[in-house]
């Protein structure tokens, strides 16, 4: 029996702008993948929101990442029919990996991916997964699904590929043309192959992992290790405020030493840092080992919130008007997945306070269908609010004067600093201040 060729290879001895791509799953890491390859590869993208394959074909999108000039300059096409795909070469899958409500990974959205690829998959097609996994998962997971659905025997009739996604939600810096990008593929050729397909795309190079597991390794431990360093500069946040200290003005002090690590304390939120450690933990305690520090910066960072909002209500004279400014899960951003802002407005509403929420950038539906929250569309004309909470560094709120914050606040109110973005303006009418 005659080995299959990977069909990126097929009738020629290496990818050419010939080669087909498909995307599938276009959000946050998707769509600039995307964007980015189409500019060398025949790519087409493929979701199931019909309504944002509807946007994306008009020429926007709500994540930000792509402006709309960008967007439609760009040859690649989109569809909502996964046969549209048949064609490719490579798949390259890029839908969420979140956890489910107690915190195990819920891998059914890669595994739906996998189920609806399957059946498209022509003879020598590469299937490339950048979820976030812990070890195995394409291997163990993915390919028994590829080949049940496809008829077709991994290694053989197809191939795997793992070549983890680095996407920084709202960075114009570290973006995915810029940036290395590991590769690891089912064989040698395959690797070659996915080399080739993300060097093109990129100015930063490839890697080259030993192997799929350990690309999902490195992966899921990047964020892990991200996560630990915030933990730790949270719990010590936890003691300045009982010592009355400012975090920040302790931090700019350490931070003059050369190889002091620079992390800022704060809520944990967004699809990655606060989700992928329970990634590897899962994985751990299948191997037999308890991930006791993993497990532990993940509690400090979730319980942060929850400090936050005593913090503020312990500087508050009984039941108040709050006026919180920012609920997305990261500056300048318009997501609001696992925004950990909520469990903030959550307790001090549970404290008595009436607490009111405004933020540009986040979809007013979405943050009532999800978390229940009443967004505030305009900062005009609003006063008398006995808080301000400064919750998401946006650029808006950055920018505000002091006159403008002063106009929402009574005299003598608080201004609750949680992301130090006033930390050098000054502030008359007798207001108080707090901050991390």
């Amino acid at each position: 029996m005659a080995k299959t060729v990977p069909s990126a290879l097929k009738g020629r001895d290496k990818v050419s702008s010939k080669t087909k791509i498909s995307i599938v799953g276009l959000g946050y890491v998707g769509l600039p993948l995307a964007v980015t390859l189409a500019k060398h590869f025949d790519v087409i993208g493929f979701d199931v929101n019909t309504e944002r394959v509807k946007e994306l074909r008009q020429g926007y999108d709500r994540t930000f990442e792509i402006d709309t000039p960008a967007l439609r300059a760009s040859s690649m096409r989109f569809t909502t029919d996964i046969a549209d795909t048949k064609d490719a070469d490579i798949h390259i899958i890029t839908v969420p990996t979140p956890v489910d409500p107690d915190n195990k990974p819920d891998l059914e959205p890669l595994k739906g991916a996998c189920s609806a690829v399957g059946p498209v998959l022509k003879e020598g097609a590469i299937v490339v997964v950048e979820s976030t996994v812990y070890p195995g998962v394409t291997e163990d997971i993915c390919g028994p699904i590829l080949e049940a659905t496809s008829g077709m025997t991994s290694g053989e009739g197809f191939f795997l590929g793992y070549s983890p996604e680095r996407i920084n939600p709202g960075d114009k810096v570290h973006t995915v043309d810029k940036i290395i990008k590991v590769v690891s593929g089912q064989t040698e050729e395959v690797t070659d192959i996915l080399a080739d397909i993300y060097g093109a795309a990129t100015s930063g190079g490839t890697f080259r992992a030993r192997n799929i597991k350990t690309a999902e390794a490195a992966k899921v431990i990047e964020n892990a290790q991200r996560d630990i360093n915030i933990a730790f500069v949270n719990e010590a946040t936890m003691i300045f405020q009982k010592l009355g200290l400012s975090a920040y003005d302790v931090l700019e002090t350490a931070g003059t030493k050369w190889n002091f690590l620079n992390f800022t304390p704060g809520l944990v939120g967004g699809h990655c840092i606060g989700i992928d450690p329970f990634y590897l933990a899962h994985r751990a305690n299948e191997a037999g080992h308890f991930a006791d520090l993993i497990l532990t910066g993940r509690r400090i960072n979730d319980s942060m919130g929850k400090f936050i909002a005593d913090c503020i209500h312990a500087k508050l004279s009984g039941k108040s008007r709050i006026l919180v400014l920012g609920l997305t899960f990261k500056e300048n951003v318009p997501d609001l997945r696992n925004t950990k802002v909520k469990d903030i407005i959550s307790v001090l509403r549970e404290l008595g306070h009436q607490v009111d929420v405004h933020d540009p950038l986040a979809d007013k539906d979405e943050a009532k269908q999800f978390l229940d929250i009443d967004l505030i569309e305009n900062l005009a004309d609003l006063s008398e609010y006995d808080a301000i909470v400064g919750a998401v560094a946006h650029s808006v709120y950055r920018d505000l004067s002091p006159a403008a914050i002063e106009g929402m606040i009574k005299d003598g109110g608080l201004v609750a600093d949680i992301k130090g973005i006033w930390r050098d303006t000054d502030f008359s009418n007798g207001i108080k201040r707090w901050q991390l």
